[in-house]
C-alpha cells in the first residue's frame, strides 16, 4: 500500500474501503465501504460492520465488535481491561497469557461521540447516541440518548430526527 499506512497483510478489507492516511490496522476485519479516518489504530479479532465512519484518532482494541452503519467520532478510545496492571504479582512485564480480553458491542446504527471512552463489558444498543466526551460504563439502551461521566440516560429516541 503506501508508506503512510500500516496494514498487517492479515488485515480482512471489505469492497470500497476508504482508508486515510497514517493508520495501524492488524489481525481486523473492515466491512464494505466502511471509511477510516486519520490516526486510527484497531487491533486484532476487531470486526467493524459496513458502511462505518471511524473518525480520525480513535483507538479501536482487540475484543471491540462494532455492528454496521455505525459512527465512531474523532478521539474515541476502547478499553478492553477493567483492571489493567503492567505487571504480574511477581513483578514480570505481564505477557498475553497474564490476562483475557473483555468485550465490547457497539449495534448497528449506533453514535458515538467525539471524545467518548468506552469500558469493556458494555454494549451500546441499536442506534444509540453516546454524547461527546462521555464515559461509558454500563450498557447503553437501544435508541437512546446518553451523556456525562458516567454516562447517564438523557432520553429515548422515538424516532428519526428530520434532516
Amino acid at each position: 500500500m503506501s508508506e503512510f499506512l500500516s496494514i498487517a497483510p492479515d488485515v480482512k478489507l471489505g469492497q470500497g474501503v476508504k482508508l486515510s492516511k497514517f493508520i495501524n490496522l492488524y489481525g481486523c476485519e473492515i466491512g464494505d465501504e466502511t471509511k477510516i479516518g486519520a490516526f486510527v489504530e484497531i487491533q486484532k479479532h476487531v470486526k467493524v460492520g459496513k458502511r462505518c465512519k471511524i473518525s480520525s484518532h480513535t483507538f479501536i482494541c482487540e475484543g471491540v465488535t462494532i455492528e454496521d452503519n455505525v459512527f465512531i467520532g474523532h478521539g474515541v478510545i476502547f478499553t478492553n481491561d477493567t483492571y489493567p496492571r503492567a505487571t504480574t504479582a511477581a513483578g514480570e512485564l505481564q505477557t498475553e497469557q497474564d490476562w483475557h480480553v473483555e468485550n465490547t458491542l457497539i449495534r448497528s446504527g449506533a453514535s458515538i461521540g467525539s471524545g467518548a471512552t468506552i469500558l469493556p463489558n458494555v454494549t451500546v444498543g441499536e442506534r444509540a447516541i453516546v454524547g461527546a466526551g462521555s464515559v461509558v460504563t454500563k450498557d447503553v439502551a437501544a435508541h437512546s440518548i446518553v451523556a456525562g461521566n458516567p454516562a447517564r440516560p438523557i432520553r429515548s429516541i422515538k424516532t428519526e430526527p428530520r434532516i
